[in-house]
């Protein structure tokens, strides 16, 4: 083969690659935005560049993005050998609720894997390097801030050994969370808290303080607009010492209720940790949300803005120690919507750098 021969070979073939990684990233966002495992998509590519299985992570203790794809080859009649494994996330290489990915695609006879993101995993990392040290050919694949967005919570845990942390407000233009009166029911619309409601439904926990629990009795649950529960209900986790009443809402329908009896946020964020919880949404307490500036804890911020001036009443956070406005931590922007009469702006922190996975020329 002439080099121009080559040149034209690697070019059809990186545009497989594109188009088949486009394709996983796709059946990725089909899987569950909650709970403790990644969302995956996965593209078999047969040597020809013919797409010939396809598969993504439908939750914890179901079959792998990898195992998905593998099964749906072999039930369309292909085989896998000689084959192209495009894979949104590094395959994992320990046995958990299910095996191996990196085994079963060894297995397989699969050649060359492309992913798009490395696994930071602790325990399910390393796929690369046990698929490399089998003579799998390991290239880093396209759309890797994809990818990350894909999994930013399940990364984030993984990485920073803590939940994610999105600090939800909702207030007036002034700040306010209630009004001199203790009244606080509803500084935002009806399309405000709907919208709220589905976050929640993607979350894996709520926190509130008791204090909150006491003041305003919620019952933490994730409801369409007619008010029915929707299918994933969060942990709903209250921190604080006091106890909760034997009637509180938070006993009834919901996620399961959580009580940590501390003031201590280090405490809080191990002990959801400890049970695998990617996503915390803190929400309805100047003391939590005071507590999680104060700790440089804070990922997200929800900021609902009602076009409301109260002028007086409790404000959404409490001083935490900053004296000047170059001291004050800042965010970036990442989308500002309107809902209703109010406003929704998602800010976040600097994005995490994420290593190259090394490159190895067929």
């Amino acid at each position: 083969m002439g080099t121009s021969d080559k040149a034209v070979t690697h070019a059809a073939n990186d545009g497989a690659i594109d188009i088949a990684m486009d394709r996983a990233l796709r059946l990725a966002a089909h899987g569950p935005a909650h709970g403790p495992n990644p969302r995956v998509g996965c593209v078999l590519l047969a040597p020809s560049g013919q797409q010939i299985g396809e598969g993504w992570h439908r939750g914890a203790g179901t079959p792998h993005a990898e195992i998905a794809a593998l099964a749906d080859a072999r039930t369309r009649g292909h085989d896998p050998r000689g084959g192209t494994a495009v894979v949104t996330l590094e395959p994992c290489n320990h046995t958990g609720r299910t095996g191996p990915c990196a085994s079963a695609l060894l297995d397989a006879g699969i050649t060359r894997v492309v992913h798009a993101l490395p696994d930071p995993g602790a325990a399910s990392g390393g796929g690369a390097d046990h698929l490399r040290a089998h003579g799998v050919t390991l290239t880093p694949g396209p759309r890797r801030d994809d990818a990350l967005e894909l999994v930013r919570h399940w990364h984030h845990a993984l990485t920073r050994q803590r939940p994610w942390v999105t600090l939800k407000l909702a207030t007036p233009l002034d700040g306010r969370v209630a009004a001199p009166d203790g009244s606080s029911q509803w500084i935002t619309g009806p399309e405000a808290r709907a919208h709220a409601h589905q976050i929640r439904a993607q979350a894996d926990a709520i926190a509130i303080t008791t204090g909150t629990a006491l003041a305003d009795d919620p019952a933490l649950t994730a409801r369409t607009p007619d008010g029915t529960l929707t299918g994933h209900q969060p942990l709903r986790v209250v921190v604080g010492r006091r106890d909760l009443p034997p009637g509180a809402r938070l006993h009834g329908p919901g996620g399961e209720l959580l009580h940590l009896r501390t003031h201590d946020l280090r405490t809080l964020l191990d002990a959801l940790h400890q049970r695998e919880i990617r996503h915390l949404i803190a929400e309805g307490s100047p003391a939590l949300a005071t507590a999680l500036l104060a700790a440089d804890a804070v990922d997200e911020l929800h900021a609902y803005l009602a076009p409301v001036i109260l002028g007086h009443g409790t404000p959404a956070v409490a001083p935490f120690g900053i004296t000047a406005l170059t001291d004050a931590p800042r965010w970036h922007t990442t989308t500002v919507t309107r809902l209703g009469d109010d406003a929704l702006l998602v800010a976040r922190r600097h994005p995490p750098h994420i290593p190259h996975t090394p490159t190895q020329e067929p």
